[in-house]
């Protein structure tokens, strides 16, 4: 679409909404900012905007704000149902998201990467695989990093690796990758999707634009993706840790090996992958479908497993002090998650749990912690801590084992009372954070912040 001289709306100037004015100006359309917040209350989020033609309505309602747009483009945390954007679509409105704003308006290949859990450390270990392979490579979307900055600089050759949440997926039209990856899917977001019926439709609304010519990947490990292959028209590649697969990456003889119409390809021995955990071997392989479909040497595949060191606030390791280890898993923010990281310690552990409520059964993840040798303690804090503490109780976790704090900083000094020499300390909260953070980054920085100053 052209959007010179376009009346466009960009309603919530977080990063995206910030960006996505930006590059709206770039193409020369008519932009007004709006958030329900005030110019005080956003500070400097606003910076880069203010040399630019803007109007500005802030600390105002998006709805007085529709008259004279022709578009308007909403953030990732506006729902699609929302009673603005409803409203601005009877008007007749061209409504989308950031991320489709984004796709319309940069060069480059996409490689598009969905699912409930895995999606920042496959798009990451991608960016770090195209790297290497001498292509230009921008980890984007939900990932932190708004598609829109990196539209402003991307050259045709580019490869943008975007990271896909179900809220984006909304808001989609013409968004097309060349390579998709859904990682997996369990319950999450439902506070806002309702049903996992939804949920799942617009994880695969990341393959619906595709064509025989591109690549749909899948995990084989997963059963609730089992019937989705066959609905894209795609080439599909599957995953797998568990067997071998027919097209697609797998584990044999403990060699990581990669299946296609050439033939089959080994790229490199599973145990010589950096970044430890189960949950790890599948980011790695859904990582060789896309790149190996990329066109990507297996050598150079193999060496960047080999370096690859993970992303913060995901099982990062923080800290040993006085024989504890202490581990930041911030980003695990729903049951599924926090499993994977409890499946992945190997030493006595006192986990902190809890945040702000999706709407998702913690009993799950207390099955798992039950059948952990290694799960000691749970510490819980934030909204959920009434819910977590009833299953924990009623799934037969002992009385004693089950703590209650209201501040982060209270937690980490317990768990640090509760630990013993050869423990590990372990913030997964299974949880958003929006009950008592901004976002799970800041709630595992202060996590960090809080366990350097222990002395």
């Amino acid at each position: 679409m052209d959007y010179v001289n376009k009346k466009v709306l960009v309603v919530g100037l977080a990063r995206s909404g910030v960006a996505a004015a930006q590059l709206l100006c770039r193409h020369g359309a008519l932009v007004t900012v709006n958030d329900s917040k005030t110019e005080a209350e956003l500070g400097e989020a606003l910076s880069p905007l203010h040399t630019l033609p803007v109007t500005w309505r802030l600390g105002c309602p998006a709805m007085d704000c529709l008259g004279g747009q022709d578009v308007l483009v909403i953030s990732p945390g506006i729902p699609d149902k929302a009673p603005f954007v409803v409203k601005a679509k009877e008007q007749g409105l061209y409504v989308i998201g950031e991320l489709e704003l984004a796709f319309q308006l940069a060069q480059g290949e996409v490689v598009a990467v969905t699912g409930t859990n895995g999606k920042t450390t496959t798009v990451t270990l991608l960016r770090e695989i195209f790297a290497a392979a001498g292509r230009r490579s921008f980890a984007v979307g939900n990932i932190g990093y708004p598609y829109s900055l990196a539209a402003m600089d991307s050259r045709e050759d580019d490869v943008m690796v975007c990271e896909c949440s179900s809220f984006q997926m909304e808001t989609v039209e013409t968004f097309h990758p060349h390579v998709a990856v859904l990682t997996n899917i369990t319950e999450d977001h439902l506070n806002r999707h309702g049903t996992m019926a939804e949920y799942t439709r617009l994880k695969m609304r990341v393959f619906e634009n595709q064509t025989p010519e591109d690549t749909a990947v899948f995990n084989a490990d997963d059963p609730a993706l089992a019937p989705l292959p066959a609905q894209v028209r795609s080439r599909v590649m599957l995953f797998s840790r568990r067997r071998e697969v027919e097209r697609g990456a797998f584990v044999r003889g403990g060699v990581v090996t990669v299946r296609d119409e050439s033939g089959e390809h080994a790229i490199l021995p599973a145990e010589e992958i950096y970044i430890p955990g189960p949950h790890n071997l599948e980011n790695a392989l859904a990582a060789v479908c896309a790149a190996w479909a990329m066109g990507v040497p297996a050598a150079v595949i193999a060496d960047t497993l080999r370096t690859f060191q993970g992303v913060e606030h995901r099982i990062e390791f923080t800290r040993e002090l006085d024989g504890v280890r202490y581990y930041n898993d911030s980003k695990g923010t729903n049951v599924d998650s926090t499993i994977r990281a409890v499946q992945t310690m190997n030493r006595p552990t006192a986990i902190i749990l809890g945040g702000s409520d999706k709407h998702c059964d913690f009993t799950p993840l207390v099955k798992e912690m039950l059948a952990s040798p290694y799960m000691r303690e749970a510490v819980l804090i934030g909204v959920t801590a009434d819910q977590i503490e009833a299953t924990l109780r009623r799934e037969g976790f002992p009385d004693a084992a089950i703590h209650r704090e209201a501040t982060m900083e209270d937690a980490v000094k317990r768990c640090r009372a509760l630990a013993q020499p050869g423990w590990n300390v372990l913030l997964s909260p299974a949880c958003a954070s929006f009950d008592m953070f901004h976002d799970y980054e800041e709630r595992g920085r202060i996590f960090k912040q809080i366990v350097r100053s222990l002395n």
